[in-house]
């Protein structure tokens, strides 16, 4: 075993998030706050009235680790945990989890009222500014 012969990894709390949506239902800019509630399930329909469709990438990616962390303020256990009671007790669908960034973008593009979160928005993703900002 060698040390100190490689820069060591990026940690998942390093890295940039960024939240694409789908042209239809979801607005352009949105407050860290309602990103927020949005994204807890608390808010199920947008303005336009069409359905919230969560995308968020499975928690055992780096990104899925840092999307817990950034903005749910949870540890990935947690966030899963968090999910599982929300969906028991009826009160939202369940996110749906990818274990790529295409895959999820691919997803929001294809899906009214879908946002998701990812480290880099693609060329044909809608990028959501949030409190002002491209990058959490």
């Amino acid at each position: 075993m060698l040390l100190g012969c490689c820069p060591a990894p990026a940690q998942a709390q390093d890295q940039n998030l960024a939240v694409i949506g789908n042209g239809k239902g979801v607005p352009p800019e949105m407050k860290l706050a309602q990103l927020r509630a949005t994204l807890k399930g608390e808010k199920l329909r947008w303005p336009d009235g069409s359905k919230v469709v969560i995308a968020l990438l499975k928690t055992t990616t780096p990104i899925g680790q840092n999307t817990s962390k950034k903005i749910y303020n949870m540890s990935a256990n947690e966030l899963n945990k968090y999910w599982l009671a929300l969906v028991f007790q009826g009160k939202a669908d369940a996110p749906n989890f990818f274990n790529s960034e295409a895959e999820l973008a691919d997803f929001v593009a294809q899906t009214t009222g879908a946002i998701g979160v990812v480290n880099q928005p693609g060329p044909n993703s809608k990028t959501i500014t949030i409190d002002g900002k491209k990058y959490l």
